[in-house]
């Protein structure tokens, strides 16, 4: 896995979570950066940024949202 792919995911869900409530990660090139993680490693990646992860429609989406109990 790249580095600079994990980190432009990274930075997408940054921007739009500081925006929207939840972000939907579906697009196959993300998912696939994604899907190199296991399920603790994307769990841990998700709480290190304060967010929370749900997988939805069989691994075809993951959506990420802030994890309320994190902030102030």
């Amino acid at each position: 896995m790249s580095n600079d792919r994990l980190s432009a995911v990274e930075a997408k869900i940054a921007r739009t979570l500081a925006d929207k409530p939840q972000i939907f990660i579906t697009h196959p090139a993300e998912l696939k950066v994604l899907r190199t993680m296991s399920v603790e490693q994307l769990r841990k990646f998700a709480a290190e940024h304060g967010w929370r992860i749900v997988r939805r429609l069989g691994g075809h989406q993951i959506e990420f949202y802030n994890d309320a109990s994190t902030r102030l």
